[in-house]
C-alpha cells in the first residue's frame, strides 16, 4: 500500500512530490495525458520567482520533475486514473486497469481548455482550430497567414503576441472593449503593431467545414449585432479553462463550476484526500500560487499520516 499518490503533474502536483519525497513519503505521480500540466504549453514564464530572465515552462516543469525524482519520487508517465473509491480507508484508484491503494491523495489534476461550444469548431479541431500557440503556432499551414485569437486574459494576450513571429496579422478577438489582462501584458499587445483588437465581438462558426481546415471566422458585434466574416488560415482559443475534476463529482466538494472546494487547509471533506492547484483555485490561477497550494497539500498530507500513529 502505498503513502501518498498524486494525481497531476503541473506545478501543484510535482510541489507535492518535492514536499512529500523529502518527508520519505514515496510518492506516486500520476502525470495524466499531459506531462507538466499546461505550463507546458507557455513559452515564457516571466514571474516566477528566482528567474531573472524568465523560464521556458517546459524546462521549469522538467526541473522540478527532476527535483521530485531526485528525493524520490516515483513518476508515471502517461497514467490515468479510470476509477476512484474513495469511500473507506484505504483509498483505491484504479489506473490503466491496475487497483492501487494508498493512505493519501492529493488531487492537482489542474485544468483542461475552455472550448467555444460551436460544431464547426469540435470539426475543425487540429485542422485550424487550436488551443496552444506554443504548440501549434510555428506550423508551416499558419506561418505568414492571418490568425484569429479568441479572449482578453493574460493567455489570449501571450498567444497573440507569440503568433506575430509567424504570422502576417494575428486578430485579437473580444467581446468586451478592454482587455482583461494584466496592465504590462496589455500595453503590450496593444503596442504591437501585427496585432489588431477586434472589440465587443464574438465568434459564431468557423469557415470552412466544407474544405475541412480554417479559412475564416464569422462574428457577431455583441452591441450592433451586426455580422461580418474575417479570413484566417487558423483560430487559437484562449478563453480560460475547465477544471479536470469530473471523475471527483458525486465524491469530493465542489462548486458549480466543478472547482473542488478545501474545507480545512488544502484538505477536502474526504479523509485523506486534499487538493492543490487549478483544479481548486479559481481566482488566482498562477504558477505561483499552484506551487504553494502543492507545498501545503503535501504538508497536510504527511501531518495527516503522522496522526493516523
Amino acid at each position: 500500500m502505498e503513502k501518498v499518490i498524486i494525481i497531476g503533474s503541473g506545478c501543484a502536483g510535482l510541489t507535492a512530490a518535492i514536499y512529500t519525497a523529502r518527508a520519505n513519503l514515496e510518492p506516486i505521480v500520476l502525470t495524466g495525458v499531459m506531462p507538466g500540466g499546461l505550463l507546458t504549453t507557455t513559452s515564457i514564464v516571466e514571474n516566477y520567482p528566482g528567474f531573472v530572465k524568465g523560464i521556458d515552462g517546459t524546462e521549469l516543469m522538467m526541473e522540478m520533475q527532476q527535483q521530485a525524482e531526485r528525493f524520490g519520487a516515483k513518476i508515471r508517465f502517461g497514467s490515468t486514473v479510470e476509477s476512484i473509491d474513495f469511500s473507506r480507508q484505504p483509498l483505491r484508484l484504479t489506473v490503466d486497469g491496475e487497483e492501487l491503494e494508498t493512505q493519501t491523495v492529493i488531487i492537482a489534476s489542474g485544468a483542461g481548455h475552455r472550448h467555444l461550444g460551436l460544431e464547426s469548431e469540435a470539426k475543425l479541431e487540429k485542422k485550424g482550430v487550436t488551443y496552444c500557440a506554443t504548440c501549434d503556432g510555428a506550423l508551416p499551414m499558419f506561418r505568414e497567414q492571418p490568425l484569429v485569437v479568441v479572449g482578453g486574459g493574460d493567455s489570449a494576450c501571450e498567444e497573440a503576441n507569440y503568433l506575430t513571429r509567424f504570422a502576417s496579422k494575428v486578430y485579437l478577438v473580444h467581446r468586451r472593449d478592454e482587455l482583461r489582462a494584466s496592465k504590462i501584458m496589455a500595453e503590450r499587445t496593444l503596442a504591437n503593431d501585427k496585432i489588431e483588437p477586434v472589440w465587443y465581438s464574438e465568434v459564431t462558426e468557423v469557415l470552412d467545414v466544407e474544405q475541412d481546415k480554417v479559412t475564416g471566422v464569422k462574428l457577431r458585434n455583441n452591441q450592433s449585432g451586426e455580422e461580418s466574416a474575417l479570413d484566417c488560415a487558423g483560430l487559437f482559443i484562449a478563453i480560460g479553462h475547465v477544471p479536470n475534476t469530473e471523475l471527483f463529482r458525486g465524491v469530493v466538494d465542489m462548486d458549480d463550476a466543478g472547482y473542488i472546494l478545501p474545507q480545512c487547509g488544502q484538505a477536502t471533506n474526504v479523509a485523506g484526500v486534499f487538493v492543490a492547484g487549478d483544479c481548486s483555485d479559481r481566482v488566482y490561477r498562477q504558477a505561483i500560487t499552484a506551487a504553494g497550494q502543492g507545498c501545503a497539500a503535501a504538508i497536510d498530507a504527511e501531518r495527516y499520516l503522522a496522526s493516523l500513529n
